[in-house]
């Protein structure tokens, strides 16, 4: 496989939420706003492409009994980092995700990834891979976060798009019912069926 194949796959043919149905739980969760979802993806990008990385670099010393454990250490300690960052520079947005940015410990994308390819390819791969797989995740909570605050909220980014559009005024309402969770998962299987419906066509 050719390295651009690693990043490219990831964004759509492959990828780990509409394709491989990874890491639901949380695309789920925190795709009500653009900017957690944008924070979000940010992390698990970091996280997956770092501990890819640093696996790859210690997988010919781990051994295969204890493996699991040292992926948990190397993931637990990269999370807790970006925890300390997002607390420090974006607090606002930490507490809005919560307890998500801890569950990015158990996120299957990570722990898969680390399984399926740290473990048997080399830094610079599974480095791409990481990124490749957390941006193809990423892509997915930017599409659900922008429609669904946009048309449950009225607004990007916190900035009020419809009222300045003057919406309001000729009798447009928020829907409400697109940021409860389950218009989120009705999102998701829109977008894996326009996908595989693309894919059936080419």
């Amino acid at each position: 496989m050719k390295r651009i194949d690693l990043i490219k796959n990831p964004l759509s043919k492959d990828n780990p939420i509409t394709v491989q149905v990874l890491g639901i739980c949380s695309c789920l969760a925190v795709t009500a706003q653009l900017k957690p979802a944008v924070v979000m993806a940010l992390s698990v990008t970091v996280v997956v492409a770092l501990s890819n990385l640093i696996i790859s670099l210690m997988r010919n010393t781990i051994p295969p009994r204890i493996r699991i454990i040292v992926q948990l250490v190397v993931v637990s300690t990269l999370v807790i980092l970006v925890n300390q960052i997002l607390m420090a520079f974006v607090y606002d947005v930490s507490k809005q995700l919560s307890v998500y940015v801890g569950l990015i410990i158990t996120n299957c994308i990570v722990m898969g990834r680390l399984e399926a390819f740290a473990m048997s390819h080399g830094p610079v791969d599974s480095l791409l891979d990481g990124i490749g797989n957390g941006l193809g995740y990423g892509i997915i909570l930017v599409i659900l976060g922008f429609v669904r605050e946009l048309f449950g909220r009225g607004t990007l980014w916190g900035y009020p798009i419809f009222e300045k559009l003057g919406l309001y005024n000729i009798g447009y309402e928020n829907n409400g019912f697109i940021i409860m969770a389950p218009m989120a998962l009705i999102l998701v299987g829109i977008i894996i069926w326009i996908q595989r419906r693309n894919c059936e066509k080419s």
